[in-house]
Order: C-alpha cells, then sequence, then structure tokens
C-alpha cells in the first residue's frame, strides 16, 4: 500500500485511542506505620522504712499473749492498719508513744464495752470517735473522717458540727424515701438534736464520760485507759494488779463482772498452801467437780494480781494433768495455752513434758496444719528428748501406716500421754482392723490382742462384739480340750470399713485450741 505523495493534512486521519491505560509510576515504597508509643512501665512504690517503735508495737499487736477472746485477727489488723495510717497521713509517727499506746484489739475491746453502755443518742455519737484516747484528743481523725478524703480537710474544720454527721445523712438518700409529714418532722427534729449533742461536747463532759467508763484523766499514762472484761476463766478485769488480802485457802470459782476487791483474792503465800491442799485431797479423794472449781479460782487469783512466775507453770501443769486424767479437754486446753506463753517466758517447769502433750493432741485432732508449724518449731535437741521422740514415734507410725509400732508405742506411753492416746485408740483400732481384714482370711484371737494392744484376750473379744464382729469369731476346742477362738476377718470387712470411716469422718472436741 502507498500513500499519496501530495501534501495531505493529517487532520483528516483521525487518531484511534490506545489499546492501554495508562498509569503513573510509584516513586517510593510504602513505609510501615510506626509503632504505637510504649506505654511507661509503673513506678515502683517505694518501701515504706518504718520506725523500730512501730515495728514493736505491730509484734505486740500479734503477739497470741495479747489476743482477746471475741476480737479476730481480720479486726485487729484492719483496727491496726487504720491506726497506723492515721498517723502515718499526718506524719506524727514520731510523735506517738508506740511502747505505751494501746493495742487495736484493746481499742478494740473497750469500743465495745463503751457501745454497750451509752444511750442510743450518746452512741450515734460515740461511733464517730474510734477509740476512748481520742476523746482526749479530737483533732485526730476519725474512721468517718478517713472515709471523705475526698473533702476538703479545711472546709470540715471549718464546719465541725456537719463533719461529725454521718455521710449517708448529707446525701439525698432521705430525700428518694417516702415518709408521712409527721415522721419527717420528726427525723429532722432528731438529727438537729443529734448535731446539737455533737457540737456541744466539750472537755468537761468528755472528762465526766470517762470517769463514766473508769478511764483515767488523759494526763495521766501510767495505766492504759482501756478496762473491760474479757469472758474466760483466766481474764483480769483491769490492767492495774490487785494485792490480795484474802486469807481462806478454799474459793469457790466465780467469773468475774467487775474489777475484783482485794479482800477477795488471796495473796501468794495463802495460794502456795491451797496449791498443797488441793493436791493432797486430789490423790485423797479423786474428787474432779471440786478440784477443778477449786484451780479455777486459783488460776484466777493468780490472773488479777499478775503473777506469772515458776509457781504460775507449776499450778496450770498440774491442772492439766488432772483434766486429763479426767479426760476433760476444755480445761486442758485452757491450761495448755496459757502453759505455751509462760514456756516463751523462761519461767522454768516441764515443756519437753506438754511439748510432746501437744503432738499427740494434734494426732487425735488430726489437725495437719499446726502439727506442721509445732515441727518447724522443734529444735534438734527438742527431738532427741524422751518424751517428745516418743510422740513423734507416734505421730511417723500412724502416718506410715504401721499400726504394728503405734501399739507398740501406746503400750509404752509416756507420764500423762497414755490418757492423750486413750481418745483416739478405738479409732485407729478400727483403722488397723479394716487393713488386717484386707490381708488375712481369719486370724487367731490371741494375736488380734497382741496387734490392737489390747491388755488380754477378753479385752480384745469385748472390743470386737461392742462393734457387731459377733457372728465372724469362732470357737474351737483342740486336742487337749483347750478353746480356741478364730477371727474371719475377711467376712467383718466391709463392717470394719464403715466403722473406720465413721470414726475418721468427726472429731468433736470440747474446748479446742
Amino acid at each position: 500500500m502507498s500513500f499519496p505523495t501530495s501534501t495531505v493534512a493529517w487532520s483528516q486521519y483521525p487518531m484511534q485511542p490506545p489499546a492501554y491505560t495508562s498509569v503513573p509510576a510509584r516513586t517510593t515504597l510504602p513505609r510501615p506505620a510506626p509503632p504505637p508509643p510504649a506505654t511507661p512501665a509503673p513506678a515502683t512504690p517505694q518501701k515504706v522504712e518504718w520506725s523500730p517503735a512501730v515495728r514493736a508495737y505491730v509484734s505486740r499487736a500479734f503477739d497470741a499473749e495479747n489476743a482477746i477472746a471475741g476480737i479476730s485477727q481480720a479486726e485487729m489488723t484492719e483496727k491496726l492498719r487504720a491506726i497506723i495510717s492515721s498517723f502515718a497521713e499526718r506524719d506524727a509517727l514520731d510523735a506517738v508513744d508506740w511502747p505505751n499506746h494501746p493495742l487495736p484489739q484493746e481499742i478494740l475491746r473497750a469500743e465495745r464495752a463503751a457501745a454497750k453502755s451509752l444511750h442510743p443518742q450518746v452512741y450515734q455519737h460515740s461511733a464517730l470517735m474510734t477509740s476512748p484516747n481520742e476523746l482526749a484528743n479530737p483533732p485526730f481523725d476519725t474512721p468517718q473522717s478517713k472515709k471523705r478524703k475526698s473533702q476538703d480537710k479545711d472546709e470540715l474544720q471549718a464546719r465541725p458540727a456537719e463533719a461529725s454527721i454521718p455521710p449517708w445523712r448529707r446525701t439525698n438518700l432521705e430525700d428518694r424515701i417516702t415518709y408521712s409529714n409527721a415522721h419527717n418532722d420528726k427525723r429532722h427534729k432528731k438529727n438537729a438534736l443529734f448535731g446539737d449533742t455533737a457540737s456541744k461536747l466539750d472537755q468537761a463532759d468528755l472528762e465526766k464520760r470517762k470517769q463514766r467508763f473508769q478511764l483515767p484523766k488523759s494526763g495521766n499514762k501510767s495505766t492504759p485507759p482501756w478496762s473491760s472484761p474479757r469472758h474466760d476463766s483466766d481474764s483480769d478485769m483491769s490492767t492495774a494488779p490487785v494485792i490480795g488480802t484474802n486469807q481462806s485457802l478454799e474459793k469457790s470459782y466465780f467469773r468475774l463482772t467487775a474489777p475484783p476487791k482485794a479482800e477477795t483474792v488471796r495473796p501468794l503465800h495463802v495460794l502456795e498452801k491451797s496449791l498443797a491442799m488441793l493436791t493432797k485431797k486430789w490423790k485423797a479423794e479423786k474428787n474432779y467437780n471440786y478440784i477443778c472449781n477449786q484451780f479455777k479460782s486459783l488460776r484466777q487469783d493468780l490472773t488479777v494480781q499478775h503473777i506469772k512466775n515458776a509457781f504460775t507453770v507449776k499450778v496450770y501443769e498440774i491442772h492439766a494433768r488432772v483434766a486429763l486424767e479426767k479426760g476433760d479437754l476444755g480445761e486442758y486446753n485452757q491450761c495448755q495455752t496459757q502453759l505455751k506463753a509462760l514456756y516463751s517466758q523462761k519461767l522454768g517447769g516441764n515443756p519437753a513434758e506438754f511439748t510432746a502433750y501437744r503432738i499427740l493432741y494434734f494426732v487425735y485432732t488430726c489437725n495437719k496444719t499446726d502439727m506442721n508449724d509445732l515441727l518447724a518449731e522443734l529444735t534438734p535437741a527438742d527431738k532427741t528428748h524422751p518424751w517428745i521422740k516418743h510422740a513423734l514415734n507416734v505421730r511417723s507410725a500412724l502416718a506410715l501406716g504401721n499400726y504394728h509400732k503405734f501399739f507398740r508405742l501406746y503400750l509404752d506411753a509416756q507420764n500423762m500421754g497414755g490418757y492423750l492416746m486413750d481418745m483416739f485408740i478405738e479409732r485407729e483400732r478400727l483403722h488397723a482392723l479394716a487393713n488386717i481384714s484386707r490381708a488375712y482370711t481369719n486370724v487367731a484371737q490371741r494375736f488380734l490382742t497382741d496387734e490392737l494392744g489390747f491388755e488380754n484376750d477378753d479385752a480384745c473379744r469385748e472390743f470386737l462384739d461392742s462393734h457387731g464382729a459377733q457372728h465372724i469369731i469362732d470357737e474351737k476346742v483342740d486336742e487337749q480340750g483347750a478353746r480356741q477362738f478364730r477371727v474371719k476377718v475377711r467376712e467383718g470387712a466391709a463392717v470394719f470399713e464403715s466403722l473406720r470411716a465413721a470414726a475418721f469422718s468427726k472429731v468433736d472436741i470440747k474446748g479446742q485450741i
């Protein structure tokens, strides 16, 4: 094909569109999005260094000797935290006389005693104060003021009457409740009276209130202002010791409901004569009700006079042995608890003997937690002592299921340990019988007598009969005409297993530590 040579305008030939779509060239690669900024690690709070006085105060608060019946450790811990936090917020920790400052459990005890005696309207106002000590120190923060930290302290000080009103009364809670007009009027009058009472309390009223509860004045620091009854047999009604003048050797025990009087308390030299008399009477008459009553009275006289010496240890040890002999675990536990505290003061006595009793007691109650704590406290010298070693062997034999060794140890019990082991010997015999029934088809009755630690065959037969095993005992006569008894233990396996499970299902103890 040839094109004409003549000049032709190119406009006569329209241009065809290209067969592709043009795309602009990419000159740079996409960059990845920058990572989000790392959040800074939270600053580690600086460790607060408490002074030795504060540490000693906390240690005394958790000391078992200072525990008060009816006040749990959780309540005491919360009160302790509130006390220390209150002074720390005001930067006044160093200004407190911590050795003489009341313990948190003592403050709680005083608050409860005061709450029971106050008039209802005054009791509402007393709830604004944490302790009687704060009656003499109004500037201290109260628990309600700690709950109102979001409010300005200067504003609260400018409005003392309003600050003393509970937070829930200052909210609109009352507006949400529908009352009759007369009832609303009564409530408003009561609230107004409450505010007036709070605002009119002056130092003279506070002193009168302290006298009412037999509290010393704020200037007297010799005696801590905490005196309320503790509900146990060894409690004292007052922190100040009483010097007894009573000369009677015998005195019945009565629970104290008021501070003891000197004419009703026997001094130490009279108590020593009384103990000698009671020891002789116990050996001669064995009248436990009388002896227990007299010993409780004797212990009470020691407590109210704050007498803690070797004689005090002797009294508690003798009473504990007598209680064990009669199986009175309630009195034994009270004595054992006091003895643990007395032994920690190195006042003499027989700590090894009663440590062995505690081990056997924890075996009886199956208390593994307290048993582990006690084992951790034992020194290598303690573990070599014959009495403690015997108790540890009893524990080890039962832990390993070695009933043969256990019953040999039962027959060789030390001191009063046999009385404690008597409390769980039946349970362990049933346990051993359940194991024997799985290993033997039938055995001689004499075999069970020896293996289960019975004194004779009659005692073994009585034990089997009392537990419904009469039908598995066969009587035979040998060639010499002697009677022999065999026990078909395999047939009684189900019975022994059910008895064993029932024996370990519950341990009912009065007055457990």
